[in-house]
């Protein structure tokens, strides 16, 4: 890394300007015995030595710094990947002048949470051309990453002095929470059978034929006679159509992460990875599914799903309220289970300590994970 193992003022001149490599010191040196030789001498050929080393030195310092000069550095955006996956990052080092760059060394100073700053040689960008430079960064925990800074440095052509100069060039790394291959899931089938119950139950008020008018249309085409009401047809003196009233719920499935809590930084990420987890599963069995966070709310939609949930952290500010219908509860704390909705279910992370079995048997049903056994099998367990 360049900005190691370096005293300020070195380091400083050779971002700012340059400054001698040890190639270029010992030139300095020599220049000055041969100048002190001369001096009490007064032999000319040790001056004239003397002052060509010190114009080779001004013309190395000069190079130097002109061949970082009309070098623009960009990156193409970085695609998101799922944790565990290799993050692809491309730089791209444009030489805009008209003479090639030769001899370059490139840092990107990517976040020390990721990985050490990535680093490589180039040898030559010929005039007007571009070199493409892709690294893959390993990724092992989800989260949202900045970095900004680019280093190029160089001390070409003559190797006597060395010039660093550093640009700005954002760059935004999204890492997904892993996603659990859940075969089943009774937490989610549980609900989807309340559904389906529901909606039976739906359709034998809408086959009923008295208790359950809510208004009543003129006749169209294609409606049921047993849904004529008579009375107020002869009333009126056409055909008048009973609309029953429809009964609704349950129709939404709502993952809620307990982000405004308290977490130990292990349950948090098993949280995370539950509540991914549970949200594609219930995607893939065509559910209406949504997520919800203590910052963010409400919120659906694969990407924007897991862009929050990549984002997310422990003990956020408290901005959105609880959604009042059933709902999957994540948390640590069981404390909170009193002022969940009737019928929600709970994904309880119980600290070292706490006893699973007492949060069995109570009013809502839901699942206390254990430490000790893998967080895909207990999600595809019964909830008690």
């Amino acid at each position: 890394m360049a900005k190691k193992g370096k005293f300020f003022l070195t380091d400083w001149l050779e971002t700012h300007w340059t400054t001698p490599a040890f190639s270029g010191w010992l030139l300095a040196v020599l220049a000055l015995c041969f100048f002190g030789a001369a001096t009490n001498t007064m032999a000319g050929w040790l001056y004239v030595l003397s002052g060509t080393i010190v114009a080779l030195l001004i013309l190395g310092a000069f190079l130097s710094v002109r061949s970082l000069s009309q070098i623009q550095v960009r990156r193409h955006p970085l695609n998101p990947v799922s944790a565990g996956d290799d993050l692809a990052v491309e730089v791209i080092i444009e030489n805009r002048s008209k003479s090639p760059k030769n001899l370059l060394q490139i840092w990107d100073f990517v976040p020390l949470a990721m990985d050490d700053p990535q680093k490589t040689p180039i040898e030559t960008i010929i005039p007007q051309g571009e070199h493409h430079w892709t690294y893959y960064l390993p990724t092992q925990q989800r989260g949202v990453y900045h970095w900004h800074e680019v280093e190029l440095r160089s001390g070409s052509p003559l190797g006597l002095f060395w010039c660093r100069r550093s640009q700005q060039v954002p760059a935004k790394a999204v890492v997904y929470p892993q996603i659990l291959p859940l075969n089943h899931c009774p937490l989610i089938d549980t609900i989807g059978q309340e559904e389906r119950d529901n909606r039976q139950s739906d359709r034998r008020f809408q086959g009923a034929n008295e208790g359950v008018t809510k208004a009543l249309r003129p006749y169209r085409y294609g409606d049921p006679m047993r849904m004529i009401h008579w009375r107020s047809s002869a009333k009126y003196d056409e055909f008048q159509v009973r609309e029953l009233e429809v009964i609704t719920g349950g129709e939404d499935i709502i993952i809620c992460l307990d982000s405004g809590s308290s977490w130990l930084d292990n349950n948090f990420e098993e949280g995370v990875i539950a509540a991914a987890s549970l949200y594609f599963y219930a995607t893939r069995a065509q559910l209406n599914v949504k997520l919800w966070t203590a910052k963010t709310g409400l919120i659906y939609g694969d990407r924007p799903v897991l862009e929050t949930l990549a984002a997310v952290n422990k003990e956020e500010d408290r901005q959105q309220t609880l959604p009042k219908m059933p709902l999957i509860w994540i948390t640590e704390n069981p404390a909170t289970f009193d002022s969940l909705p009737p019928g929600s279910r709970w994904l309880l992370f119980p600290q070292e300590g706490d006893k699973i079995a007492s949060f069995m048997g109570k009013t809502l049903r839901g699942i206390a994970i254990s430490p000790n056994t893998s967080l895909q099998t207990q999600l595809q367990k019964i909830p008690q």
